[in-house]
């Protein structure tokens, strides 16, 4: 079949993002299905094209995979009302696109929500070509719960952008548990819906053949991933002015990434003296996993927004786990559950410094503790989260829509 893939934030592996888009349609072409990507320009995303766009669009084959980028270029950085325009011009250019487009199947991933535009359209326009819907996200869920958009209307608008996107879907996929239950909350009764989280690249992220222990009392913590308002790091940095507090030397947190607020937190680190954080940017995947295999501990935090506990998948934590690092979490859920039932890392309360700092100092204080906890990370990764078995599901999951929708 020839699925017609829209994912606006697409990146290869040379890219310092996500990659799952990338594996997942690997896996459909390795199956002997063709695709076509349909995405958008990021600043740490790489589509894999090269030369010059024509009337605002670059084109190529990207390792089997026929991709279209639209000049439309996106950054975390930028304001709400920037981002909107940019979310609303790739789904009015992508609609366009499945016009034009002889496919078999349409297949869309949010977040944005509005990446179900395309899909909705071509329900009414190409009534027999079936479409499913992958969501990331819970929206308005997760604005709603953050305060990020308090305006009734546009609350509103998102809302029956939602049930819309899930109602005119033939099968919908939510990448955590949160997600599959606010899908079938709003999505037609028998509409099937499937579990399949991120997962983790064994090959390219492995631990180091001899665990890491260092000198009892030190340790590096890195935390890799956007620096925005969802992801709470100002937690981290309350937890290194404790330590500093404590006089608790040896205890390094590292920063990987972009985002909006990373200038506020890099003026913040240095008003306060925390010598103990340290910030880069944004690193391609595969030279990150460099950086990983230097590190002791692997960072997974958030704000407090009970929305999250059972609502997100984030990469970063299959990575790590991938890399055989123990995990420190600061908010509960179901990774912090997984966390506790496997013992690869620890789970804190949110919104406490001094248990984040505990916890960091233990970590530090028991290099044996921490390989143990490695070794069980790679285990659950290995088991439970092997990428090529989750693409497998999610292609199985795309052939039977497919199928049924041919009967």
């Amino acid at each position: 079949m020839h699925v017609l893939y829209f994912h606006q934030h697409f990146s290869t592996p040379a890219g310092a993002t996500g990659t799952r888009s990338y594996e997942m349609a690997r896996a459909l072409v390795g199956r002997g299905h063709r695709v076509t990507m349909v995405c958008g320009s990021t600043g740490v995303g790489s589509s894999g094209l090269a030369g010059e766009p024509r009337r605002g669009l670059r084109e190529g084959m990207v390792d089997g995979i026929s991709v279209k980028e639209l000049c439309l270029p996106y950054s975390n950085r930028d304001g709400f009302v920037k981002r909107s325009a940019t979310f609303l011009r790739y789904a009015w250019r992508s609609v366009g696109i499945a016009w034009r487009t002889d496919y078999d199947l349409l297949f869309a991933s949010s977040t944005p929500l509005t990446a179900g535009i395309p899909g909705i359209a071509m329900r009414i326009l190409k009534r027999r070509r079936p479409f499913v819907f992958e969501v990331r996200d819970l929206w308005p869920e997760l604005p709603r719960a953050m305060g990020v958009i308090a305006n009734p209307l546009a609350l509103a608008a998102l809302s029956a952008l939602e049930w819309a996107s899930y109602r005119a879907a033939d099968g919908c996929i939510g990448l955590a548990p949160g997600i599959v239950a606010g899908i079938r909350r709003r999505s037609a009764p028998t509409a099937p819906v499937a579990l399949v989280p991120n997962g983790c690249d064994l090959d390219l992220f492995r631990p180091v053949p001899k665990p890491r222990t260092g000198a009892p009392g030190t340790l590096r913590a890195v935390f890799t991933g956007a620096h925005g308002m969802a992801n709470g790091l100002a937690a981290v940095l309350d937890a290194a002015a404790e330590l500093k507090r404590r006089g608790r030397a040896g205890i390094f947190l590292e920063f990987i990434g972009e985002g909006r607020l990373k200038p506020e937190l890099v003026a913040r680190a240095a008003r306060e003296g925390l010598d103990n954080c340290r910030f880069r940017d944004s690193i391609p995947k595969r030279k990150l996993v460099q950086i990983l295999r230097e590190m002791d501990v692997g960072l997974m935090v958030l704000a407090d927004v009970p929305a999250f506990y059972r609502g997100t998948s984030p990469n970063k934590f299959f990575d790590y786990i991938a890399c055989g690092l123990p995990v420190l979490n600061n908010y509960p859920g179901w990774l912090a559950e997984m966390i506790a039932a496997h013992e690869c890392g620890l789970a804190v309360k949110p919104r406490d410094p001094a248990a984040f700092a505990d916890a960091l100092i233990r970590l530090a204080d028991h290099p044996d503790e921490r390989v143990r906890m490695g070794v069980n990370a790679r285990r659950l990764a290995e088991q439970e989260f092997a990428r090529d078995v989750l693409a497998e599901r999610w292609v199985a999951f795309l052939e039977r829509i497919f199928a049924e929708s041919r009967r």
